[in-house]
């Protein structure tokens, strides 16, 4: 089969409209995959699309991964079992409010390193990158068999940056690693941002979420005759902690806009389903503040983040079926909700007594930021010894991300977050020469949107001031918390300090779930080892889902790492979502 870009798009030489819809699979657990897509394909679309992120595929530098939640290939060959072809975006950079915007942490190691323009460390990197990723998605395209009908060279590029060079050797580089399928970029509707992004050779697309007649006549300028498509036609929006309430879309709006791209072009729902930012993925956006985003994925879309039909889906799905005959379909998965109930803390012990157990300290005159140290996410603790003074003033955290949490003598002293970080904290806190300084960073969530990217480095990039010097000497310990096998919950433990908590029950059968931490403070939360994502008492969202796949019958394991000794003597697992 052979898929082109005329004055529209043309599949085997008829006339195609792309009726798309944006499902992220690294954002739902594979159990669901074909859930999803069956869904997708009775609302009416023809087409999946999905950006591939960088940071997910190659963790460490060298070291890649493609299975699991990984596997890529795995969803696109169940879209197309289901008769759906597919729209992949493997570039990059991919912002999507992922962690760093999909790229690796570790390209931060490096001093100097510019990012998503022509410098050659960086697109040495890249390029390393594509010689792996296109083995595994080149052979998926649909004049080799496979349904991929159109790859993305950049994202939202003329958005950061004019490096025209940089486009046109990513589009070299797609091309000479088997890339054949026709290519687009996705921008802004306005000319400075498509005028950025474009590049020949590339189908120019527009990302925008109204006014599809106005936008489509700002994108036809740069079209160059071809066809007009919305990439990201946004249907709902995403959520950040302490935004005051769940964002969500004017129904009756999107409705008419869905109506003006069926009779104007071609687009894709965005999102189709949001999913989850499990673990520590989420990204954070910063204009004025830093505003991390939340663990759900929610967006309010078509399908809620757990997979269930909306209102917004019927209304889309009776508009679609107006233009085009709806598919007869039988969805195969039987997925259920269940309240297992109230779970009571089984054991408990402190960060600081845990400590040794969970990382060895690397030992430096200074502190490192974590990817100097080879880390990318969680929380990293230095440690340093009060030899020269017994009183402190003031103190101040240089190069410093993006939340801090400061401990005397192992009382808590001060909370600095964001802007706190930049400024020089007035403290009154004696004790005797020789106590010990504890500061436990967090990164939230690197920021995945803006020329802040390259300011991403977390933890301490460079120094402690206390009472107007450098504090020297510290022990390091990387927190990734990808090893909670190693608690021992015998040692100690101190209320009002951080610490892990322990809970456990039986299952009989398996379902999804929500977990809420009413009364827990902030921290992050692990089911049978695996990271479902962070809480904040912040809100707006107040329950953690639980994807049945991720439980077992018989007993079930989960650990609560809490950093603000706020915590609450149970949690509650819940059959209805809550995200304000």
């Amino acid at each position: 089969m052979k898929f082109e870009i005329k004055d529209t798009f043309y599949l085997d030489g008829e006339p195609f409209q792309i009726i798309s819809g944006a499902i992220h699979y690294f954002r739902v657990v594979p159990e669901y995959w074909r859930d999803r897509l069956e869904k997708l394909k009775a609302m009416g679309c023809n087409t999946v699309e999905t950006y591939i992120p960088w940071n997910v595929h190659e963790p460490r530098k060298g070291q890649f991964c493609f299975e699991g939640m990984a596997d890529v290939r795995r969803f696109v060959r169940i879209a197309q079992e289901l008769g759906l072809y597919v729209i992949l975006r493997p570039s990059p950079y991919i912002c999507a409010e992922w962690e760093f915007g999909g790229l690796p942490a570790w390209l931060l190691a490096e001093d100097g390193m510019r990012l998503r323009v022509s410098y050659e460390s960086f697109m040495r990197h890249v390029e390393e990158y594509y010689h792996v990723l296109m083995k595994e998605i080149v052979p998926l395209q649909i004049d080799h068999g496979g349904p991929v009908i159109l790859m993305q060279i950049e994202n939202e590029y003329g958005s950061y940056a004019t490096d025209r060079k940089y486009l046109e050797w990513l589009q070299d580089t797609m091309r000479s690693e088997g890339v054949t399928v026709p290519l687009i970029t996705s921008d802004g509707p306005a000319a400075e941002n498509l005028s950025g992004g474009s590049v020949d050779g590339a189908l120019a697309t527009a990302n925008f979420g109204s006014q599809a007649e106005a936008r489509f006549q700002e994108l036809k300028p740069f079209t160059n005759s071809g066809p007009l498509m919305c990439t990201e036609f946004w249907v709902g929006w995403f959520d950040y902690w302490g935004n005051g309430g769940h964002m969500t879309g004017n129904l009756e709006q999107s409705c008419k806009d869905l109506e003006q791209f069926l009779k104007l072009g071609h687009f894709n729902i965005y999102m189709f389903e949001g999913g989850t930012n499990f673990g520590f993925m989420n990204g954070s956006n910063y204009y004025d503040k830093l505003t991390p985003d939340v663990t759900s994925y929610d967006y309010d879309a078509v399908l809620t983040e757990d997979g269930q039909i909306t209102e917004k889906y019927r209304r889309y799905q009776e508009i679609i079926g107006r233009h085009r005959q709806l598919p007869e379909m039988k969805l195969s998965a039987g997925i259920q909700r269940k309240a297992y109930g109230k779970l009571p803390v089984l054991e408990k012990v402190g960060l600081f007594s845990a400590l040794e157990d969970l990382s060895s300290p690397v030992r430096s005159a200074y502190p490192q930021s974590m990817e100097k140290l080879g880390q990318n996410y969680g929380y990293i603790l230095y440690r340093s010894s009060l030899d020269t003074e017994d009183h402190i003033e003031r103190l101040r955290l240089w190069k410093a991300n993006d939340r801090a949490k400061i401990f005397v003598d192992g009382k808590p002293a001060a909370t600095l977050y964001d802007l706190e970080l930049q400024k020089e904290k007035k403290l009154d806190i004696s004790f005797e020469k020789g106590a010990m300084l504890d500061i436990l960073m967090e990164n939230m969530g690197r920021v995945n949107y803006g020329p802040r990217l390259e300011e991403q480095r977390k933890g301490i990039d460079q120094g402690v001031e206390i009472n107007g010097h450098l504090q020297s000497g510290w022990a390091q310990y990387p927190l990734p918390l990808d090893n909670l096998d190693r608690l021992d919950f015998a040692k100690g433990y101190q209320p009002g300090l951080p610490g892990f908590y322990r809970f456990a029950f039986e299952a009989a059968e398996t379902a999804d779930t929500f977990l809420d931490f009413t009364g827990w403070g902030k921290g992050c939360a692990f089911v049978n080892g695996f990271n479902i994502g962070r809480f904040w008492e912040i809100g707006p969202q107040r329950r953690l889902y639980i994807p049945a796949p991720l439980l077992k019958c018989g007993e079930n394991e989960i650990i609560i790492f809490e950093t603000e000794g706020k915590a609450g003597d149970h949690i509650t697992l819940t059959d209805e979502p809550d995200i304000g």
